[in-house]
């Protein structure tokens, strides 16, 4: 108990300070917001081509690892769609914003995030933010995905659902996950849904997209709840020397 109480008044300190300290860019170290107007149009664009479903850069059609997946009616996704490359200024950004505390970063990114799907729309009648273990949500005090589906939600008027989606087991993280066949294990069955989806276009939201399992065990969830198609929508996706060394 007096490490939870310790935890928990440490997780508090740490958000207050987040509102009470000014908001400096990154990029340029004006007092603005994380990543400033001037700094945001130098940011790594994810281009064509890219894998048809899991935005893989650099692949013309479906990637190796989709077509193995769709072959074995594993694929759950309809797609997944990433602004940004995971490189430079965004990469810090959500570094800052995911280990760090630095929560204040919510709206910025959720801004770009929005823009992003306003001129590129995607199927989806409701958001829903990629769960974190409950443990590793009290260690973090918040889940970065959470925050970046709020602000998704509110700037273009779509219902953001938290709780539907939970999950599991507290898996290793992805990120010290190497290897595309032990993070799709690391993800099997980690994942459940408290509701029903019944014909609902569902949208998922999370930071990065790396190899897409974490997403696709989500949606295999979603789907087995009723949902009639699932899109997700991340920051950033890794650029194609990760994606490929993780394939």
């Amino acid at each position: 108990m007096p490490n939870l109480l310790v935890s928990l008044l440490s997780s508090a300190t740490r958000a207050t300070l987040d509102v009470v300290l000014p908001v400096h860019c990154i990029g340029c170290g004006r007092q603005d917001d994380i990543i400033c107007p001037g700094c945001a149009p130098a940011l790594s664009r994810l281009e064509a081509p890219v894998c048809d479903v899991c935005a893989d850069p650099g692949v013309v059609g479906l990637c190796r690892d989709c077509r193995s997946l769709r072959s074995s009616s594993s694929l759950h996704l309809s797609g997944i769609r990433s602004p940004f490359l995971m490189e430079g200024l965004i990469r810090e950004a959500i570094l800052c914003f995911k280990y760090r505390n630095y929560r204040v970063a919510a709206p910025c990114l959720g801004r770009l995030m929005a823009d992003y799907l306003s001129d590129n729309p995607l199927p989806g009648d409701v958001l829903l933010p990629v769960p974190l273990h409950s443990r590793k949500l009290r260690e973090r005090g918040y889940n970065q995905a959470g925050l970046l589906a709020s602000e998704v939600g509110k700037a273009l008027g779509l219902p953001v659902e938290g709780k539907i989606l939970r999950r599991n087991r507290n898996s290793a993280p992805q990120a010290s996950t190497s290897d595309g066949n032990l993070r799709r294990a690391n993800t099997s069955g980690a994942f459940a849904c408290e509701g029903d989806l019944a014909g609902t276009a569902c949208l998922l939201v999370d930071d990065v997209c790396t190899t897409g399992s974490t997403l696709n065990a989500c949606a295999e969830a979603m789907v087995a709840a009723g949902a009639s198609e699932v899109w997700a929508l991340t920051l950033a996706r890794e650029p194609l020397e990760f994606a490929r060394a993780a394939n």
